[in-house]
């Protein structure tokens, strides 16, 4: 027979599911997630961890057709996927559209395929919607930052189909990595530029 106290225990981590601290510590938020590639993940993933209002950020691929893809593979091109940040984010304190707003100024989304020296269709330049409304909200917001590029835009919207978090190594790996050689001359002088530290 269980005991009470078992009873709560067992019924507390029904009710509560993993995750990490920084999302915990804000039990009644509303949590959303949005899907961003724009180049090299460690540089998407620097810029939102910065941002007020994001709780979580992981690096990964989306966008392929190959289950479980592997870094190599990815780089390859033969899966389809984008290196891209999954992000979540607490609605009250930072909107969808706000966050779409840095996404426009932390990329070049004018560039097919590339992003400065990063080659590839993996480095592509997209927005991977949760929702109708994100949907609606990215196709707005694309069309109102047209105006601040003198190239046409070439990031795609598309509807999530599946995530993979990326291998361990390339999690928060500005921050680990400070000294590397792309976080000095590619990762710090974006955040530079957008005032972020």
């Amino acid at each position: 027979m269980l005991t009470l106290a078992l009873f709560f225990t067992i019924l507390g981590s029904l009710m509560m599911p993993d995750t990490p601290d920084s999302i915990a510590s804000t039990p009644n938020a509303k949590l959303e997630t949005a899907t961003l590639g724009g180049g090299c993940f460690w540089c998407v993933e620097a810029v939102y961890q910065r941002i007020d209002g994001v709780k979580s950020v992981e690096s990964g691929y989306a966008g392929g057709s190959v289950k479980n893809p592997t870094y190599e593979a990815v780089c390859s091109g033969s899966t389809g996927h984008a290196e891209v940040a999954q992000i979540v984010f607490d609605p009250a304190v930072l909107s969808y559209e706000k966050l779409l707003d840095v996404f426009w100024k932390a990329h070049d989304p004018t560039t097919l395929n590339r992003q400065g020296n990063d080659v590839g269709t993996q480095y592509r330049s997209i927005i991977i919607t949760h929702s109708e409304a994100q949907r609606v909200a990215a196709a707005k917001s694309k069309a109102a930052a047209q105006a601040h590029f003198k190239a046409p835009i070439v990031t795609e919207i598309v509807p999530l189909t599946a995530f993979y978090k990326a291998e361990d190594y390339h999690q928060k790996y500005f921050t680990n990595h400070k000294d590397a050689p792309y976080c000095k001359f590619v990762i710090q002088p974006k955040l530079d530029k957008l005032g972020l530290k």
